[in-house]
């Protein structure tokens, strides 16, 4: 063999071998592309909407599997007497549909409670996401504040309110000159002497004596005493007879 094949058989091989790894290499990065993909953890957003869908479809199959059960009734009623061998395999087929929509209401059960888990820990997920968002809005308010201001405030907030009560004070003083008052008090006893002179003189005037002369005594007091006198003698009477 000349230098030159074996040259070019060298070449050949190394370009094969080369070749071959980057063939390799390529498929094996594509198979960990792959793999990263699908590896990746679907949203629980995606997967309530796939479970959403997987139970609207054994829904509607829950639905057909009704229907033909009752058409496998109504083939083995009409031909109970007639051809009972095909009532017998329509039962047949009706006992197999009723083991399908058990085993569909079991599928559903398992899909709804899934379903139910994870939508309640999306809202877990999102209701610590808020708290701990409002927590750091919390904290970032209270790094704002200075503990030291808040004294020096609130004392000036107390100054200010003693201020205000000063001046109110002042300006709800009465304007002029105080009075003495035992003045007031002795004032007030003389204008209380005064009046009771002036109604014991009213008192003292007597009243004037009527000019005409007072009536009689009334016929009925007349009446009355004429007769308890003839009563009287009625009784004096009696107490004579008795005797």
């Amino acid at each position: 063999m000349s230098k030159v094949s074996k040259l070019f058989k060298g070449t050949s091989g190394s370009s094969r071998s080369s070749s071959s790894s980057s063939s390799s290499s390529s498929s094996s990065g594509s198979k960990s592309k792959h793999r990263s993909r699908s590896g990746a953890a679907p949203s629980p957003q995606e997967a309530i909407h796939r479970l959403r869908e997987t139970e609207a479809m054994l829904t509607k199959k829950q639905e057909y599997l009704e229907k033909k059960i009752e058409q496998e009734i109504t083939i083995a009623k009409k031909n109970g007497t007639k051809n009972k061998r095909a009532a017998l395999q329509a039962l047949k087929r009706k006992k197999r549909f009723e083991q399908q929509l058990t085993q569909i209401d079991g599928t559903l059960s398992t899909i709804e409670f899934q379903r139910e888990a994870l939508e309640n820990a999306n809202t877990n997920t999102e209701v610590l996401k808020n708290m701990s968002y409002a927590a750091k809005a919390i904290k970032g308010v209270h790094q704002n504040i200075d503990l030291d201001n808040i004294d020096s405030l609130m004392a000036d907030i107390t100054e200010q309110q003693e201020i205000a009560r000063e001046i109110s004070d002042a300006i709800s003083q009465p304007f002029g000159g105080e009075f003495d008052e035992d003045e007031l008090l002795a004032e007030l006893a003389e204008l209380e002497q005064e009046e009771l002179e002036e109604s014991m003189k009213n008192m003292g005037k007597l009243p004037s004596v009527p000019s005409t002369k007072l009536p009689s005594t009334r016929p009925s007091q007349r009446t009355t005493s004429k007769k308890r006198v003839e009563d009287e003698d009625d009784m004096k009477m009696l107490a004579a007879w008795a005797t």
